[in-house]
């Protein structure tokens, strides 16, 4: 059987009975980092009973095959990621494919996550929502998936690093309205957990002064009936814009940013010329 094990996003004393009991009984375990999983472990007061192997995005193709085998093989293997639940933004989702594939049990200890942690703290609608994980580094790619999100109506969920947290809270305000209500989780569970709250473009203002730790974004979605995106020529032209700054011709720029926003080229060549 293949065990997924949420682990605490903070506070190791977070961390349900039942994972300490699979640390100590599983045949292997394998962890995204196997010292994080050392000090857990240690915080805990737990032994591990199995062998343990690393198992993090650089060798998780590589070496999904042989845990597959050993599961086959009747073993149990437990798999920890450095927080939260494995498969959500970090390793998981290759192994569980290949166990469904091959009909392998698959269960979970439920635990932490800083997803739905964040949801419930930021005071914004929580009757339904969308995880989106990390947006795309590249400022053209991140404007093309915001301006795609841009009609959304439910809350959105978001992780992102702290070095790019300020520029994806601009990009958001850009595209989605500097009035957008939204919220900045830090450190959540932790010593200095914070959540911040405002308008996107507040939000954006206040994390130029600099951002420590892990970051969730959660912003509210669209409202119902409302405002699309291309009803509206100001985020039109900043997608355009966007685009041009990776080198990517007017022409060609327009054409995609038409095609995403599901108007007509010349609605956006209007909202470009028009400026």
């Amino acid at each position: 059987m293949l065990v997924l094990a949420g682990t605490p996003i903070g506070r190791p004393d977070d961390a349900p009975p039942r994972l300490v009991a699979e640390l100590a009984g599983a045949d292997v375990v394998a962890a995204e980092d196997t010292r994080r999983l050392r000090r857990l472990t240690s915080d805990l007061g737990v032994e591990i009973g199995g062998r343990v192997v690393s198992y993090f995005e650089g060798n998780e193709a590589a070496r999904t095959p042989a845990l597959v085998e050993a599961l086959r093989n009747g073993e149990r293997v437990l798999l920890v990621t450095d927080a939260g639940m494995p498969s959500v933004s970090d390793p998981g989702y290759r192994l569980v494919a290949a166990c469904v594939e091959a009909g392998i049990r698959v269960t979970s200890v439920p635990g932490p996550s800083a997803v739905l942690t964040a949801l419930a703290v930021s005071g914004l609608p929580v009757d339904r929502f969308c995880f989106e994980g990390f947006l795309p580094r590249k400022a053209g790619e991140r404007s093309r998936r915001l301006l795609a999100l841009a009609g959304e109506e439910r809350t959105m969920v978001f992780f992102e690093a702290p070095h790019r947290t300020q520029v994806t809270l601009e990009a958001m305000a850009e595209t989605l309205g500097a009035d957008r209500p939204g919220a900045v989780c830090r450190e959540l569970t932790k010593t200095h957990e914070e959540v911040r709250r405002g308008p996107l473009a507040e939000l954006a203002a206040w994390a130029a002064e600099g951002v420590r730790g892990e970051v969730t974004l959660v912003v509210q979605g669209a409202p119902a009936g409302g405002t699309s995106v291309a009803d509206d020529p100001d985020s039109l032209r900043a997608a355009v814009a966007e685009h041009e700054a990776t080198g990517e011709p007017r022409k060609d720029a327009i054409k995609s940013v038409a095609e995403r926003a599901g108007v007509p080229k010349r609605v956006v060549y209007d909202a470009v010329h028009r400026a």
